[in-house]
C-alpha cells in the first residue's frame, strides 16, 4: 500500500492525514493485533493486505487463523475481501462474517456495548442468509454454530462486564 502525506489536517492529532495515492485517508501508523493504532515507529503486527481475491476456502482457512491468533481485525479485513470481491449472492454471508469479526474485535477491546450489538449483528445477517438461501454449511462453515457463538459471546460480555481475550474465545468457522 503506497502512502503519502497530505496536507488534510486531523482533527485529533492537528497533523497532517496518511493518504494513498488516490488521496483517501489510511492510517500508515503500525497497529497491534486488535488493530489500536501505535505510535510512529513503534513495532506493530502486520497489516492484512486490502482487495485480495481469495476463493472461498482459502478465505474460511485465512480469517480462522487470524482468529486463532487473536486478531479478528486482521480477519474481518479477510471477510471484507470476499464481501467486495465474491459473488454478490454470498455478499451477506461475507459481511456478516466481518461484523461478526468486528465484534470480536470491539468486544476484546473493552467495548462493552459495541462489541454485544456486533456481534448480535452479525450473528444475524449470517442467520438470515443462512435462511434466505437453505445453506447451513457453505465452503464447510457451520453457521447454525458460527451464529450461536455470536450470541453467547455477545451475551458473556454483558453479563460479565469485561473485556474477551479474542484468542481463547475465537469461533471455530469449520
Amino acid at each position: 500500500m503506497e502512502s503519502t502525506r497530505s496536507g488534510a489536517r486531523d482533527g485529533a492529532t492537528g497533523g497532517a492525514r496518511d493518504r494513498d495515492g488516490a488521496g483517501r485517508a489510511r492510517s500508515a501508523r503500525p497497529r497491534d493485533g486488535l488493530g489500536r493504532p501505535l505510535p510512529y515507529g513503534a513495532r506493530g503486527v502486520a497489516r492484512q493486505p486490502e482487495g485480495v481475491v481469495r476463493g472461498p476456502r482459502q478465505t474460511v482457512t485465512e480469517a480462522q487463523a487470524l482468529l486463532d491468533a487473536g486478531k479478528p481485525f486482521h480477519a474481518h479485513e479477510v471477510f471484507e475481501d470476499a464481501w467486495k470481491t465474491g459473488p454478490e449472492s454470498e455478499r451477506g454471508l461475507w459481511r456478516g462474517l466481518a461484523q461478526l469479526a468486528v465484534g470480536l474485535t470491539h468486544a476484546a477491546r473493552g467495548n462493552l456495548t459495541g462489541g454485544p450489538r456486533l456481534l448480535r449483528r452479525g450473528a444475524g445477517a449470517v442467520e438470515e442468509w443462512a435462511a434466505g438461501t437453505g445453506a447451513a454449511r457453505p465452503h464447510g462453515m457451520d453457521l447454525p454454530g458460527i451464529v450461536r457463538w455470536g450470541r453467547a459471546l455477545a451475551d458473556e460480555v454483558e453479563r460479565t462486564g469485561a473485556a474477551v481475550d479474542a484468542g481463547r474465545c475465537a469461533p471455530r468457522l469449520r
